[in-house]
């Protein structure tokens, strides 16, 4: 299975306890929303979790609900269901948080597949 997936960066206003409690057991799934429709993502890959400036996990990929509408924009979105709990990182990494989805090859995660 590949690394490939997408980050999203936890708001700080979310503070620690939420990090921890995609990664702890707490919950058992989630869903993180992506403007538009993800075009290169499947089942299967990855959301990885930037908090703090720092990837600090990541969850695989379960489903698919297109179709929403955001909120406050008005605009289409896509809802990214994932299996929690998550892989914790064993050690966060660096990473710049953003706002919205961006794309990642997963090349940074420890014991992450080159090529």
């Amino acid at each position: 299975m590949s690394d490939f997936g997408i980050t999203k960066t936890i708001p700080a206003g979310e503070g620690a306890d939420f990090v921890d409690s995609l990664y702890d057991g707490r919950l058992k799934d989630y869903e993180f929303h992506m403007a538009g429709s993800p075009s290169k993502l499947q089942v299967g890959h990855w959301v990885y979790t930037i908090h703090e400036h720092r990837v600090v996990g990541r969850l695989r990929i379960t489903g698919f609900t297109p179709g929403a509408i955001n909120p406050k924009s008005g605009r289409p979105r896509t809802l990214i269901h994932v299996e929690a709990p998550g892989e914790r990182a064993r050690q966060a990494f660096p990473r710049k948080g953003h706002q919205g989805t961006r794309y990642y090859e997963g090349e940074d995660w420890p014991g992450a597949r080159q090529g």
